[in-house]
């Protein structure tokens, strides 16, 4: 994207130089040394840069007129009085400097052309440009100019300088925005008295935020707007919850006892600032109503991003939103996490993506100019924390959280624009910081300066009450009274929850989300014989003039035939089959991931691409009328971003199959804080339900560290109180009945599947039609040939098993049995010993894993199998020793290992 600078020179080094050297006027650390002692010596010398004055002065009074209108549109906000606390008056840019253009003074009280600026065609050059100064210098600071999108930007200017922009509020708004504020500041001052000390991170200083979100509610609901999908960190998020969501005072301050308690089953809860809120019947002042979800989140800042996204994208896609105008994403972050998080930048680049847009996002940043103690000098390389908006050409509004009026009016000029453009809107709220990072804390010990100036300063709430007052839109008495009633709700409110924990003690019982049973009943999943045969029959049907690839033709051909005549079902058809049966049934299947259409390893074929023009089939999404919604998408280049977006779907599409798969396996550990802060502990944190199903391609096949493993210790080391699934199933039947009894079974927990990549087209790896029409998943499989006499008992899971059984079969030993764990977490105990029980004569068992003996299941097998194994038989390893990585880079070397672990097995 190219952002349009006014002021250009005659060549590409000329515009660097001119770039750098209005950096370097602005502030000169922000460039290199050696930048810094050449524009030194320019200025020692008083030497120009080339050809700059020449351009401007050259043409006609139009000419440099427009020029400089258009460079107060484009640098007007670096001249804005935006800042608060700020210790100095802004200075004029040199972008500004009338010379530039070829003015001086002495044409100050001159008529020039106003260009629409003002009222009349002509105007003194000193009135256009207290006009332009009042418009682009004032409380808001406009980043328009050079987005890339020529239609957005004429929109935008034409608001700004439309005379109904800074007069645009009735005095209704007026009031409510008092009211708003009056609750806001108040409702902290309360906290702040009545809970001293404890964490709540105060809103003070940012308060304005409150009638922002109130009047954008206003505006939406009569507008069409029925649902808001809210994330944001924990500064603020109470007065949100309380004042936005209308969460009531007395669970808020119920949550600040320390008597406080959840119900047995709610689990073990959170920190009141990480939880969620929900309303579905939230009034406006004229009785419409709107629903609001505010996502939980953990203190991993930003990670909610791509999770609210996903959440809207369902939502709009549960009431069929296609225009993207009913349910809105709006993001609330922190200046220091906007600039520093990665995940900011991996989320923005949904934005236009068909697989992931929502139709753009309202971004409100609470920048109260700090990270905890660190300034921006110290947290970011550009000069708004803001900037990176502009790589995709999204409009910035900055403005001073000390005038309300003005903070409201660029709430509602990003509504407009998000809801007409559909595109991302930042609204930067340059605020302060009212106590530390959190209540207890000083901030003086390390912003001192600015910390004087903070406490010298009245709240926002009475700065514009007094100027309402001023004004006699209201008057002090009614004020007065407002603010009494309201402090004397919040102290009755407080007594009734005080007196209410003091008869409440905490249960002994209390123990957290209790087993669910549903985990080990067989759930059946089999389908009859004459709908697989039925929906191969539609998925297989190839589109007229389509000219779809000659093995993908031959492909074809062998999946009908594993169905009419009873060749083996491999993995991609197992696969292929249990999304085409559900779809049938009319469930929804989405399905993202780096390279899924096709499947990293070529067996997966949803995405067919005709060999002449690149248009695209997906065989699944036209079995039939009336079938599921089938929806599969390559995703962009990211895991964590797009690992939260399914998350949050996955959250909201409660009767679908949402999946997100891995290229491989390895590559997970890039997304670990939606694994470890989300999946795994949603629901015993916040109550959050998710039937998010994770592929994590995972097999020793020799190629190295990073493309071997899944990292399966890391999710059984996350497993408890039943949170989640992980299985690592070995049969293409097993894989079916694993996916449709996810969605089809009434019980919703997360679903961790190892899957295969060496077994893809393995000749053993295969099922009959029969394994598919009949059964269920089953969490351990017994062994096939069922060696009621062996002496030695193998466990293990996955790829190895069919290495085993192979060299079994070549050293002939029936005194060996092997027995596959597919489920290992929850473990089956029950089943486990039932399939023991048939070996009476064993006398030793081992645990064999391809893994390193510090990875894989071993660690957790070991742990649960005490007091399990029959006749007190103790269990060994057998495996690859310790390591630091899970594979060697060397493939001789892995193949060496993997015959010794092999050789291991038969020889003791």
């Amino acid at each position: 994207m190219k952002y349009d600078h006014t002021i250009s020179g005659e060549s590409a080094n000329a515009e660097l130089l001119e770039t750098l050297y209005q950096q370097y006027q602005l502030d000169p650390s922000k460039l290199d040394p050696s930048w810094q002692n050449y524009f030194q010596t320019i200025d020692d010398v008083s030497l120009e840069l080339p050809s700059t004055r020449e351009i401007f002065i050259a043409g006609t009074t139009d000419d440099k007129i427009e020029k400089l209108i258009n460079a107060y549109r484009t640098y007007g906000h670096l001249f804005a009085k935006t800042n608060p606390i700020a210790l100095d008056e802004p200075q004029e840019p040199p972008q500004l400097k009338l010379e530039l253009f070829g003015f001086s003074n002495e044409d100050l009280n001159k008529l020039f052309p106003t260009r629409g600026i003002l009222k009349s065609n002509e105007a003194p050059l000193h009135e256009i440009i207290q006009s332009l100064r009042q418009l682009y210098c004032n409380h808001i600071g406009f980043e328009y100019k050079g987005i890339d999108k020529p239609e957005l930007e004429k929109w935008i200017q034409h608001r700004i300088e439309s005379p109904t922009f800074t007069g645009n509020l009735s005095n209704d708004q007026r009031k409510l925005i008092l009211e708003s504020l009056n609750k806001s500041e108040l409702f902290e001052s309360f906290l702040q008295m009545k809970y001293v000390g404890q964490k709540r991170f105060s809103l003070e200083g940012a308060e304005t935020l409150i009638p922002m979100l109130i009047l954008l509610i206003e505006k939406g609901v009569e507008t069409g707007l029925e649902e808001i999908v809210l994330g944001m960190a924990h500064r603020g998020r109470l007065n949100v919850m309380s004042n936005i969501l209308n969460k009531s005072y007395s669970d808020l301050f119920s949550e600040f006892d320390e008597g406080y308690f959840l119900p047995v089953d709610e689990g073990t809860g959170d920190v009141k600032y990480h939880k969620g809120y929900t309303s579905d019947n939230i009034k406006t002042s004229k009785g419409h109503k709107i629903k609001i979800t505010l996502a939980p989140n953990p203190s991993h800042l930003e990670s909610i991003d791509p999770v609210v996204e996903g959440e809207t994208r369902a939502k709009q896609k549960l009431s069929n939103d296609v225009s993207c105008i009913k349910t809105i994403p709006i993001l609330v972050h922190g200046d220091a996490a906007l600039s520093g998080q990665g995940i900011v930048y991996e989320t923005m680049q949904f934005c236009e993506l068909p697989g992931y847009t929502t139709g753009g996002t309202i971004q409100f940043v609470v920048n109260n100019q700090i990270g905890f103690t660190t300034i921006p000098r110290d947290s970011r390389s550009t000069y708004y924390c803001t900037d990176i908006a502009k790589t995709f050409g999204f409009p910035v509004f900055h403005v001073n959280a000390e005038d309300p009026e003005s903070c409201v009016r660029v709430a509602l000029l990003a509504y407009e624009i998000r809801q007409k453009f559909h595109c991302d809107v930042f609204v930067d709220l340059i605020c302060y910081r009212k106590y530390g990072h959190n209540e207890s804390d000083e901030p003086a010990f390390t912003q001192p300066v600015e910390y004087k100036i903070i406490r010298s300063k009245k709240p926002i709430r009475e700065l514009y009450r007094d100027d309402l007052v001023e004004k006699g839109v209201v008057e002090k008495s009614v004020i007065s009274q407002m603010e009494e009633q309201f402090k004397k709700g919040l102290q009755k409110v407080h007594a009734e929850v005080t007196e209410r924990i003091k008869r409440s003690p905490i249960p002994d019982d209390f123990m957290g989300i209790p087993t669910n049973e549903l985990l080990f009943n067989p759930f059946p999943t089999g389908v009859a014989k004459e709908t697989i045969v039925e929906v191969t029959k539609a998925f297989s049907k190839i589109p007229e003039n389509f000219q779809l690839h000659p093995k993908l033709e031959t492909l074809i051909k062998d999946r009908m035939s594993m169905v009419v005549a009873g060749k083996p079902i491999d993995w991609g058809m197992g696969e292929y089959l249990a999304y085409a049966t559900l779809l049938w049934q009319g469930v929804s299947i989405r399905i993202s991931g780096q390279d899924s259409c096709r499947g990293t390893f070529s067996h997966r074929h949803a995405l067919w691409v005709d060999q002449k023009n690149d248009k695209e089939y997906f065989p699944l999404a036209h079995l039939k009328e009336n079938q599921g919604d089938f929806e599969i998408y390559n995703s962009p280049l990211s895991e964590v971003a797009v690992l939260g977006f399914e998350y949050g779907y996955s959250v909201v599409a409660i009767d679908g199959l949402t999946i997100w798969e891995a290229q491989f396996g390895d590559f997970s550990n890039s997304a670990q804080v939606i694994i470890d802060q989300y999946i795994a502990s949603g629901e015993q944190k916040w109550g959050q339900l998710s039937d998010l199903v994770l592929f994590l391609p995972h097999g020793y096949e020799g190629q190295g560290p990073e493309h071997s493993s899944g990292r399966m210790e890391r999710y059984l080391t996350l497993a408890g109180h039943d949170n989640i699934q992980v299985v690592n199933p070995s049969t293409p039947a097993q894989f079916f009945h694993l996916l449709r009894r996810q969605v089809l079974r009434p019980l919703r927990k997360p679903l961790i599947v190892f899957t295969p990549k060496g077994l893809l087209r393995h000749p053993a790896c295969t099922s009959k039609l029969d394994d598919l029409t009949q059964g269920s998943f089953m969490d351990i499989l017994d062994d096939p040939l069922k060696p009621i006499k062996a002496k030695k008992l193998l466990l293990c899971s996955g790829h190895i098993f069919y290495d085993l059984i192979d060299q079994r079969e070549k050293k002939k030993r029936d005194d060996i049995a092997i027995i596959r764990m597919e489920q290992l977490y929850p473990f089956n105990e029950n089943l486990f010993k039932e399939i023991c029980e048939q070996y009476k004569d064993i006398e030793t068992i081992y645990w064999v894993q391809e893994e390193h003996q510090n990875m894989g299941a071993w660690i957790y097998i070991n742990s649960i199998f005490n007091g399990l194994l029959p006749n007190g038989i103790s269990l060994n390893y057998i495996g690859r020793g310790i390591s630091a990585t899970p594979a060697t880079g060397s493939h001789l070397r892995h193949k060496k290992e993997h015959e010794k672990i092999l050789n291991q097995v038969f020889e003791i």
